[in-house]
């Protein structure tokens, strides 16, 4: 049914001999490097191994419901059947999902950013809206929060902020938040009552490992500066506060900063993991944007500048633009109850894979 997946276990069952040999297993580095590999396999190979036993058993069932002879036998293969084959659909479905992640593409850690854009104090407050949103959605999944850096608003939200999620599957769920999201309400200061449009940008950005990219000390300068904003005598008196700029390979410079922490060395750690994530970014956009061109895809690059997102309070409606998806349950949707959006997301950039996969 799915030949690549045969090549796979192939593979599998050779890294598993790999692992029983005393020879791989004397050399810890080679041993880790099989272990890993074997490990990343096994989410797939163990369900396709479950797959195939369970499909012996429905066309075995299917057999015995077949033949008239034994009435009692034919009864009980069918009452098998009414278990076994939703089992079936279902198993068969996680699999098809799971082969079209690409393993290139499937992070268990991410850094979101949320910056607010044009509306001034209504785009901060939405920009925390989304904060909000996302970070009651991860939490609801299982999934750890950090939060890494935040400019605030004057009147509350945020101008920035950057945090990490990490879980099984968070980037699967996030990746489709990246682009420009648009907000139409009236703000509490309107008197007159008049909607006010207002604009927020997501980056949704995979955390690599630090050897998947490499940063050099000569591609960077760094300074200690105090950090700003709320803080008391801290704040004053301590220059814990990091900026880091990237120059290697693009014209404009790349920066960042971090001033959260209290220590110059976490404040540092914290930058290098935003730039690390940033450069993985940049250095995986263009295959992103060959990707969605070759499949056509209408869910998007993960471009920033692309508006993906309306949210319109006074109709409660959400609306998707990439897949023409409305939903009227705004308040659940900025509550954390995501998945109004991301299971539609999911199943129609499945369909596309599929369909551009035959």
């Amino acid at each position: 049914m799915w030949p690549a997946l045969e090549t796979k276990l192939q593979r599998f069952r050779e890294l598993e001999e790999q692992l029983a040999d005393p020879v791989v297993a004397s050399d810890p580095t080679r041993f880790g490097t099989v272990a890993k590999e074997h490990g990343s396999l096994s989410k797939l190979i163990k369900p396709y191994l479950e797959f195939l036993q369970l499909d012996q058993a429905v066309r075995d069932a299917e057999t015995l419901a077949a033949d008239d002879s034994d009435a009692d036998m034919q009864a009980m293969a069918e009452e098998e059947l009414t278990t076994l084959r939703p089992k079936h659909t279902a198993l068969k479905e996680k699999i098809e999902d799971q082969l079209l992640v690409d393993p290139s593409e499937d992070f268990d850690r991410i850094i979101i950013e949320i910056r607010a854009g044009t509306g001034g104090d209504e785009a901060a407050l939405f920009a925390g809206n989304l904060y909000e949103m996302y970070t009651r959605y991860a939490r609801a999944q299982g999934w750890s929060i950090e939060d890494l850096e935040h400019s605030e608003g004057e009147a509350g939200g945020f101008k920035e902020v950057s945090f990490g999620v990490r879980g099984d599957g968070v980037y699967q769920a996030f990746r489709y938040e990246s682009g420009g999201h648009r907000v139409q309400r009236v703000p509490k200061t309107e008197t007159q009552g008049r909607i006010h449009t207002s604009l927020a940008t997501v980056g949704i950005m995979p955390e690599p490992e630090q050897a998947q990219v490499e940063i050099k000390d000569e591609d960077i300068e760094w300074e200690r500066m105090r950090a700003g904003g709320a803080g008391g005598q801290h704040v004053n008196k301590t220059e814990s506060a990091v900026r880091i700029w990237y120059k290697k390979g693009t014209p404009e410079e790349m920066e960042v900063k971090c001033q959260d922490e209290r220590s110059q060395h976490k404040n540092y750690e914290r930058a290098m993991r935003l730039l690390r994530s940033r450069v993985y970014e940049r250095q995986q956009a263009k295959l992103h944007k060959e990707r969605a061109e070759m499949r056509r895809s209408l869910i998007g690059g993960g471009d920033r500048g692309e508006r993906i997102r309306t949210y319109n309070f006074p109709d409660g409606r959400v609306t998707d633009h990439r897949i023409g998806l409305t939903v009227y349950k705004i308040a659940e949707i900025l509550g954390g109850q995501l998945d109004h959006l991301v299971l539609p997301l999911k199943e129609h950039d499945k369909k596309e894979r599929l369909a551009a996969a035959k």
